[in-house]
């Protein structure tokens, strides 16, 4: 019998203000559910979701859950 894995969760939280950034940084923080300081969102671990993190990654607190 295959085991069923669960993915991998990141907890993300918006620790910086995309005020003064560019309008590409605050689409990608508003496309990861992230609309208030000191937010967090759980999202699951994806090659997409690494890529947004990249970008905004200075604006973003990452730990894995």
């Amino acid at each position: 019998m295959a085991e069923t894995t669960t993915p991998k969760k990141l907890r993300i939280t918006l620790v910086h203000s995309a005020l003064g950034y560019s309008y590409k940084h605050k689409a990608t923080v508003h496309a990861l559910g992230l609309h208030k300081l000191h937010q967090t969102v759980e999202q699951a671990d994806t090659p997409q979701l690494r890529g947004m993190l990249a970008k905004v990654g200075h604006l973003v607190k990452v730990e894995e859950v």
